[in-house]
């Protein structure tokens, strides 16, 4: 079991406390499918295991993703299996979409933000969870990270307009971050002898140190981005 699998299993608050960016995307989920009319169609592009389908119960809502991004998934809850740069749904389909901390998986992400964008109605909102200092993870289907520049300009591109971008916390939360990722290096064999001291040491300031997030107004230092995005009544050229 991984430390961030650990930190799971904690009381909601303490969880979403060193967890910090996905407690970040849990509740930014919520906010957004409460702010959609019931039976509107909404798009996860990048579903993976349909793992938010529940926030959509009100909703219609639609799982689509190419299904190879972790061997150990169960891609079952899949609506359609296809590229997100291919979307096969004609223009406008969607009232709302979702993109989940996928972009950093897709090799053309110019391409799935304009087919995303395409695939919405015109005034439809897209939300985006967005990593930009993370660590290398569905090896080999990992290829980009982002700045919030690097968001708008490719949002701008897809024809989308943000309406807004805030970081998921700044420095001392992603050195917290960091901490915990480093207990992994504790497992198998003789390093298990070293797991409980490992923890022990870098446990606490683990947990100290996003209390002092206010000394980072600009939050430069980030995990990532939550975006919010809305298409524009006209589209761009495809690139």
């Amino acid at each position: 079991m991984t430390p961030t699998q650990l930190a799971s299993r904690l009381p909601r608050s303490l969880r979403d406390h060193v967890l910090f960016f996905e407690g970040l995307i849990e509740r930014e989920l919520q906010h957004f499918a409460q702010s959609l009319p019931r039976g509107a169609r909404v798009l996860d592009a990048g579903a993976g295991e349909a793992r938010h389908a529940a926030l959509f119960a009100d909703q219609r809502y639609l799982a689509v993703d190419l299904a190879v991004g972790d061997a150990a998934w169960n891609y079952s809850a899949l609506d359609v299996v296809c590229d997100l740069c291919a979307l096969p749904f004609h223009d406008g389909a969607f009232d709302a979409a979702i993109n989940i901390v996928t972009l950093e998986h897709i090799r053309d992400p110019a391409n799935a933000l304009f087919e995303i964008g395409r695939t919405l109605k015109p005034g439809g909102r897209v939300l985006l969870a967005i990593p930009q200092d993370w660590e290398v993870h569905q090896a080999p289907h990992d290829y980009f990270r982002y700045t919030r520049y690097g968001i708008e300009h490719l949002l701008r591109q897809a024809g989308l307009r943000v309406l807004r971008m805030e970081p998921a916390g700044g420095y001392f939360r992603l050195l917290s971050r960091r901490l915990l990722n480093g207990i992994q290096f504790f497992k198998g064999g003789w390093r298990w002898l070293l797991f409980l001291p490992a923890a022990a040491c870098l446990g606490p300031p683990a947990l100290l140190l996003p209390l002092f997030e206010p000394l980072d107004p600009d939050k430069n230092f980030t995990l990532g981005y939550i975006c919010e995005a809305q298409r524009l009544p006209s589209l761009p050229p495809p690139a």
